[in-house]
C-alpha cells in the first residue's frame, strides 16, 4: 500500500513539473514575441519619424534657397490680404522679400502692364482691355461689399432699387425709407478704385452717381461714415468694425454663408494678376501663389475675413 502511495506521489510530481515547463516555455514564447512586437513598433515609429523630420529639412532647406523678392501693387481694399500673406510668405521663406503697395485697382494694373510690379491686386474683375494688354485674372479670394451707415441711423435693411436711388441722388432723405428726417450723405470712392467699380456695376449705377465726397482707401470711407450722420458709404465687408452699420440688402445679411449661396448681391472677386500665366513667372513669385494655394495660404483667407474661391 505504502509502495502504491509512493508511486502516485512520484507520478503527481513529474506531471507537475511538466505542466510547469509546459507553462514556462508559453511565457518565454510570449515575452519573446511582445519583445519583438515592441521592437517592431519602435522600429516603426522611429522611421516614420526619420522620414517626416526628413520632410521638414527638405522643406527648411527650400526655404532657404529660395530668395529674391515679389513686388505687389494695386488695391486699397486688399491691404490686409496683402499684408498677412507677405508676412506669413516671408516667415516661411526668410530670403524672399515681399513687398505691397496700395495704389488703387486699376494703377496696380497699369503698373503691370508697365512690368514695375510682379503682380497687380485688384478688388474687381479684369476689363477686357486690361485681359488683353497681357494681365492674366488670377481670383484669390471672394469678398463682400457692405453698404455702411453710422451707428445712429435707425434704417438697418435696403432695397437694392432704392440703394441705387441713393446713389444716383433720386432719394436723398432717410425719412423716405422710414428712417429719421435727415439728409443722406453720400459718400463713395476715388475714381479708379476696384471697390467703386464693383460697387457701381452690381448696383447699376455705372457712371450716374451723386457722391458728396470722393475718398481715396477704405479706411478714409469707413472713417467718414462713423463720424458724419446721415452718411452712407461701402467698403470691403473684412474691414467692418463696430463703428458703423452694416446694411442688409433685400432682407439678406452680409455674411460669408449668404455670399457663397448668393444670396448676397454684392460680392466681387479679389484678383492678384499677372503679366502672363503663374508658369511663366519668377520663381519667387510662382512659390508666392503656390503658397496662397496652400492650406497655409487658405488659413491666412479666412483669417483676415475673406472667402476661399469654390
Amino acid at each position: 500500500m505504502k509502495n502504491k502511495f509512493v508511486k502516485m506521489l512520484a507520478l503527481l510530481t513529474a506531471t507537475t513539473v511538466v505542466a510547469a515547463g509546459v507553462i514556462g516555455c508559453g511565457s518565454n514564447d510570449s515575452q519573446s514575441v511582445d519583445a519583438n512586437a515592441d521592437a517592431e513598433t519602435g522600429t516603426n515609429t522611429q522611421a516614420a519619424d526619420n522620414t517626416d523630420a526628413q520632410a521638414d529639412e527638405n522643406a527648411d532647406a527650400a526655404g532657404a534657397d529660395l530668395s529674391g523678392t515679389v513686388t505687389l501693387a494695386g488695391s486699397t481694399s486688399m491691404e490686409k490680404l496683402a499684408n498677412a500673406m507677405a508676412e506669413a510668405f516671408m516667415e516661411k521663406y526668410p530670403n524672399v522679400k515681399v513687398t505691397p503697395e496700395f495704389t488703387g485697382s486699376s494703377a496696380g494694373l497699369e503698373s503691370l502692364a508697365a512690368g514695375s510690379v510682379d503682380i497687380g491686386d485688384a478688388s474687381r474683375a479684369l476689363t477686357d482691355e486690361e485681359k488683353a494688354s497681357g494681365a492674366v485674372e488670377n481670383i484669390v479670394a471672394i469678398d463682400g461689399i457692405a453698404t455702411i451707415t453710422d451707428t445712429e441711423n435707425t434704417v438697418t435693411d435696403l432695397k437694392t432699387e432704392d440703394l441705387a436711388k441713393i446713389y444716383k441722388g433720386e432719394i436723398t432723405n432717410w425719412k423716405d425709407l422710414g428712417g429719421p428726417d435727415e439728409s443722406i450723405v453720400v459718400i463713395g470712392r476715388e475714381a479708379g478704385s476696384g471697390t467703386r467699380d464693383a460697387f457701381e456695376e452690381l448696383v447699376d449705377v455705372k457712371d450716374a452717381c451723386k457722391y458728396a465726397q470722393e475718398l481715396d482707401s477704405t479706411g478714409a470711407v469707413l472713417a467718414k461714415v462713423a463720424a458724419t450722420p446721415g452718411s452712407i458709404g461701402y467698403v470691403s465687408l473684412d474691414v467692418v468694425d463696430d463703428t458703423v452699420s452694416a446694411l442688409k440688402l433685400n432682407s439678406v445679411e452680409p455674411t460669408e454663408e449668404n455670399i457663397l449661396k448668393g444670396d448676397y448681391v454684392l460680392q466681387r472677386p479679389f484678383v492678384m494678376a499677372t503679366k502672363g500665366e503663374i508658369s511663366e513667372q519668377s520663381d519667387t513669385v510662382k512659390a508666392f501663389f503656390d503658397f496662397i494655394n496652400s492650406d497655409e495660404g487658405k488659413a491666412v483667407i479666412q483669417q483676415v475675413g475673406l472667402i476661399i474661391p469654390q
